[in-house]
């Protein structure tokens, strides 16, 4: 495993367990006070999200039969980040906003019914699922980008691969082409040491033959002469 992912791994552990303490307090704020704490939130989800970006550029690097385990914890980090989020965005329009914007409505006028608080409370009850179907589509999103990078990196493997066994084959044709040539020079080669084997007997039976006439006709006026 990279120890930059480690590094990285233990850096998001602890952030998110900041964020999450901090996004339980935020209800319970106001003003400026809550101004600042949300401002702070919204910066470490940032630096969260990079270090998650980090994480998986980490991660593309390790041999593809070695980042299962790696590609499941991201998945996990990845859940935990949008939960985080979601809680974070709630925190936001919580009960104490409500109490605030109540009190504000009052002072303004006294005559402000209930009615208005219920249409407040609707509205952003239909932003927050709106928000929640938003994340949703983000999350399928980002689950089909992965799924093409690594249909992607798959590919490239493969055409690697191809591309190797096309140099090997390549190369035992090659090889082929040189073995035919020296069957041709070593057939030639016999057939040259066959011919001159083939022209030596004859010589040598000529010569037999000559000899051989040679010393009948030497007997014969041998013969004769006496």
């Amino acid at each position: 495993m990279s120890s930059d992912f480690e590094v990285y791994e233990q850096d998001f552990g602890t952030l998110t367990a900041d964020i999450t303490n901090k996004v339980g307090r935020i209800p319970k704020l106001s003003g400026d006070d809550k101004k600042g704490m949300v401002a702070n939130v919204e910066k470490q989800m940032e630096e969260a999200r990079e270090l998650l970006e980090q994480m998986d550029l980490e991660v593309r690097e390790i041999p593809l039969q070695s980042r299962g385990l790696l590609s499941t914890r991201m998945k996990s980090y990845k859940q935990e980040l949008a939960k985080l989020d979601k809680d974070f965005k709630r925190s936001r329009i919580a009960y104490s906003d409500e109490v605030n914007l109540r009190n504000e409505l009052l002072g303004d006028d006294g005559n402000t019914t209930e009615n208005q608080l219920i249409k407040l409370r609707e509205e952003r009850a239909c932003l927050l699922d709106n928000t929640e179907r938003l994340e949703r589509s983000t999350r399928r999103l980002e689950a089909g980008y992965q799924l093409t990078v690594e249909t992607e990196q798959i590919g490239q493997e493969i055409l690697e691969n191809l591309h190797h066994d096309k140099e090997k084959i390549q190369r035992a044709r090659e090889r082929l082409r040189e073995t035919d040539t020296n069957l041709g020079k070593s057939s030639r080669i016999l057939t040259g040491m066959l011919r001159r084997i083939i022209q030596n007997r004859i010589v040598v039976f000529i010569l037999g033959a000559i000899i051989l006439l040679s010393i009948v006709l030497a007997i014969y006026f041998a013969v004769r002469g006496h």
